[in-house]
């Protein structure tokens, strides 16, 4: 059992602030994602994107932007749970929380804030009937480890960033990489797919198009797949892995049955305070959730964030007086450490 003050379900840049802001009232988090990294769509989907709309950053990119994040918490110390989907939650006599993850993971604090953006992100898998059964058997959805395929053939399928950059990034890895697309025209960054083009004439990467992959074969594992091309017909090609990179669909998921107020496929929060829904003890930050006059910005879940860590300092600590104060003011641990002191100023007590 994983304990913790605040669980945080979503490790976007709402949910990673969240951790700051915790931190600064003494309050440890845990954050629950079903990615296999940090981040959220940020880090999955549009790493290399810049954003503009982040208060003293002209121009971020998003997985910098993550990377900041994640820097900015390290002092912190929060406990992550990658790669599982928070699945269940019990809420117990005491009004704090059991959330237990699809593999089985349980998590035990008084506050759970859903940061959850969009939803869960979960693959869009391409209809080929056998699939499931070779699922983590030579199918795989998400990128890891690249070491995994070390000296082995690998055949990617996608046209976007994620399939052009890894279809790269492993023509220095595995023994042999095969690219399949159903068009001849790719959808992500023109320079990824000059890349990509340059290593078909240079030999290391096999590109098939326009084509998609029908089947699998094997036994216990994947053998070979199926491709059908729409000049050629179908032929069988032999691979040892197989990954399906066709972006990720958003879902609310298994929260969408927890006994929230939901609207639009988003969660109602009290936004007149502190985001709370109405569990009390549950809070929604970031684009999960919804109130009049929402904007799905992350400045705006910054803000969210915020207000909710003060509400849970509450919860977590009832009728307790504490200090608002400014981190010009208080100072933060310095990231090697030592103690980041600031001239003195107002500091405005809460109770």
């Amino acid at each position: 059992m994983i304990k913790t003050d605040i669980l945080v379900i979503g490790a976007g840049p709402t949910g990673l602030f969240a951790v700051f802001e915790a931190g600064l009232l003494k309050l440890k988090c845990h954050l629950i994602d079903a990615l296999p990294q940090p981040g959220g769509q940020c880090a999955e989907i549009y790493p290399k994107k810049p954003i503009y709309d982040i208060p003293g950053f002209p121009e971020v990119l998003a997985g910098d932007l993550v990377h900041n994040l994640m820097e900015q918490i390290k002092q912190f110390e929060p406990g992550f749970t990658l790669g599982e989907r928070a699945e269940t939650i019990e809420k117990l006599t005491d009004g704090s929380f059991i959330v237990t993850t699809n593999k089985g993971t349980k998590h035990h604090a008084p506050v759970v804030a859903i940061a959850g953006g969009l939803g869960s992100f979960e693959p869009r898998k391409p209809l080929i009937p056998n699939i499931h059964a070779f699922e983590d058997k030579g199918v795989e959805y998400f990128i890891k480890n690249p070491e995994v395929y070390r000296d082995k053939k690998v055949i990617i399928a996608g046209g976007g960033d994620s399939a052009l950059d890894w279809s790269i990034f492993l023509s220095d890895v595995a023994e042999e990489v095969t690219l399949v697309h159903r068009r001849n025209e790719f959808r992500g960054a023109l320079d990824s797919v000059e890349k990509v083009q340059e290593l078909k004439k240079l030999g290391k990467i096999n590109l098939i198009t326009p084509a998609e992959v029908v089947g699998i074969t094997g036994a216990d594992h994947v053998e070979g797949v199926v491709i059908n091309h729409t000049e050629k017909g179908e032929f069988e090609l032999e691979t040892d892995h197989f990954i399906p990179l066709f972006g990720l669909a958003p879902k609310l998921g298994p929260i969408a049955n927890w006994g929230l107020e939901i609207e639009k496929n988003a969660i109602k929060v009290n936004n007149s305070l502190d985001y709370q829904t109405n569990i009390p003890g549950i809070f929604a930050i970031g684009d999960v959730n919804i109130y009049p006059g929402k904007l799905k910005l992350i400045l705006c879940g910054f803000h969210e964030a915020t207000l909710m860590c003060q509400s849970a300092y509450q919860i977590i600590n009832p009728g307790k007086k504490y200090v608002l104060k400014y981190t010009t003011v208080s100072g933060v641990d310095g990231f090697d450490g030592t103690r980041k002191e600031a001239p003195k100023a107002v500091v405005k007590a809460i109770e």
